[in-house]
């Protein structure tokens, strides 16, 4: 059995590796994933060559970025602040 898969059936390349297709989310971003947003790649293609993994893999590192993040805090910040704490002293 594939750690990939878990059992769940063969593993097809197509179903693995074609994400679902991209939904403008705003000028600059899709989403392919509910609550998964992605620079669209069309804009990094000139400077960052894109990479291809499976869905699963994407799905993995979106629903393990507040594991990542806490990780973050715990080890590198002295303070955590909010986006709205800063836009607020922007605004001041």
């Amino acid at each position: 059995m594939s750690a990939q898969n878990n059992g769940a059936g063969p593993f097809r390349y197509s179903e693995q590796y074609t994400p679902p297709d991209p939904v403008r989310a705003s000028e600059v971003a899709v989403t392919r994933f509910e609550d998964a947003f992605e620079v669209d790649p069309r804009l990094m293609e000139q400077w960052v060559l894109q990479q291809t993994f499976p869905n699963w893999d994407t799905l993995r590192i979106m629903h393990a970025r507040a594991d990542h993040l806490d990780w973050m805090h715990r080890h590198f910040a002295e303070k955590v602040v909010s986006g709205s704490e800063v836009l607020a002293e922007i605004d001041e």
